[in-house]
């Protein structure tokens, strides 16, 4: 495995599976989080089951941080091999927007925005929980006989500041998937002859899922 990572191929490949893997949670979880708005009974029931399952909790959860940590620490590595490389190359006259898209030239910036915002994610949700379920010992998800799940959430979005936050983060995703979703296809060589297709795809992904949490966190600040 060592091997493979060390290889330049190996890493672009790691690279994509791993955003793979991540946009399918995100999918995911976007998928529950829109519960809130429609049914908050049933956001609170898939919220319970996924917060209490053992499988989800003992398994998935750890593959998932894992991947997390993973990705961003290989995208940083990627970026410096690829600064590196260019380093030893001198230019009379170079224009990066003439051969490659603002977003690629940026997923380095754009990857640190949305890695603070996991970081203000994990401080808002996953810490707490954790507090919650393995510290003060309630594996319930229950309050004064009601789950909590859904008022926790309602609670986070109150504050604008938090709200502003959360817009700006999934703003820097949209243009993070802009070109990691067709970048990651591409190292895997499934983009032959079907390249426009899949930016397409990628484009709608990019736009929906962002857009989608961005409503979401709004909703619950003005209705609440």
């Amino acid at each position: 495995m060592s091997g493979f990572l060390k290889s330049s191929i190996g890493r672009k490949i790691a690279m994509a599976l791993s955003a793979f893997f991540l946009m399918f949670f995100l999918l995911q979880h976007f998928a529950i989080n829109m519960l809130s708005v429609f049914s908050p009974d049933t956001f609170n029931e898939v919220s319970h089951f996924m917060g209490t399952n053992p499988l989800v909790q003992y398994a998935l959860q750890p593959v998932l941080i894992f991947g997390v940590v993973f990705h961003f620490i290989m995208g940083f590595v990627l970026e410096l091999k690829n600064k590196k490389a260019q380093g030893g190359i001198a230019y009379a006259k170079n224009n990066g927007a003439a051969n490659s898209s603002w977003m690629s030239r940026n997923m380095i910036w754009s990857g640190l925005a949305i890695l603070a915002f996991v970081l203000l994610h994990f401080v808002d949700f996953w810490f707490p929980e954790i507090n919650t379920k393995y510290i003060v010992g309630d594996m319930t998800g229950m309050h004064n006989g009601h789950f909590r799940y859904y008022p926790e959430l309602v609670e986070k979005f109150h504050n604008p500041a938090r709200v502003i936050a959360y817009v700006i983060a999934f703003v820097f995703l949209s243009l993070h998937l802009m070109h990691g979703f067709t970048s990651a296809f591409q190292s895997m060589g499934g983009t032959v002859g079907r390249k426009q297709t899949l930016q397409n795809i990628g484009k709608a992904y990019s736009i929906i899922i962002p857009l989608g949490f961005i409503i979401i966190a709004i909703y619950h600040h003005f209705n609440h």
